[in-house]
């Protein structure tokens, strides 16, 4: 059992490192020491949660009753660059964490049926073996489980909409193309606004199991 075990302990502590580099990969440099940092450097999540914070301010700001809906309106149509930012990085990330374990899979896959093909000769190799078809069952089941590239293609998805959406109010192409600028700041809105509703909604449903998924409403 001992060889098992060695080898099981080493594909647990690649996959983990790897996981983890895939995801250290994000965390970004900033240009300077900020207060509570190490070395001016801030994670992905910091960033993201002062990008949401300005957002919300931002918005926030707009939404007294004394503001006219246009204003409040622009200024949600200002936060559209942002918004594509932070989906496609989350886009990104699940990216990278689904190749990771795809790129597991297939090297676990030909390295067991290598190992499987000597097995009879070497006997250390069935212990290998053993552990390959356990690393290619668990990178396997977490891809299922987590849905990386679901997630992946429903958020770069969605970025396209907007982006194509914004791209088509500034130029000013149909259906943003009507004489009236403030109905077509209107449409942007609403339509950008569904988009990001539709895209939590195929979130949530990625978050329920299966039969909960297709159960009739």
């Amino acid at each position: 059992m001992a060889p098992i075990n060695t080898v099981l302990t080493l594909l647990g502590v690649i996959s983990v490192l790897g996981f983890v580099g895939s995801s250290s990969i994000e965390t970004i440099t900033h240009a300077g020491p900020s207060p509570g940092t190490f070395g001016g450097r801030l994670t992905r999540e910091e960033l993201e949660l002062d990008l949401e914070i300005a957002i919300e301010n931002r918005l926030i700001d707009a939404t007294p009753l004394d503001i006219p809906v246009r204003n409040r309106q622009f200024a949600y149509n200002e936060s559209i660059p942002e918004v594509l930012d932070q989906l496609r990085k989350e886009s990104h990330r699940y990216r990278r964490r689904h190749n990771f374990f795809q790129l597991l899979i297939i090297i676990g896959s030909i390295a067991n049926a290598g190992a499987q093909a000597f097995s009879d000769i070497a006997q250390p190799l069935k212990s290998i073996t053993i552990g390959l078809t356990m690393l290619v069952a668990i990178s396997a089941g977490v891809t299922g489980y987590y849905k990386f590239r679901e997630r992946s293609f429903n958020l770069q998805q969605t970025a396209d909409s907007i982006e194509e959406h914004a791209n088509a109010f500034h130029l000013a192409l149909p259906p943003y193309d009507g004489a009236d600028p403030a109905a077509n700041l209107a449409l942007l809105t609403a339509r950008v606004e569904s988009l990001r509703v539709e895209q939590r909604r195929r979130e949530q449903q990625l978050d329920q199991p299966p039969e909960a998924s297709h159960t009739p409403v």
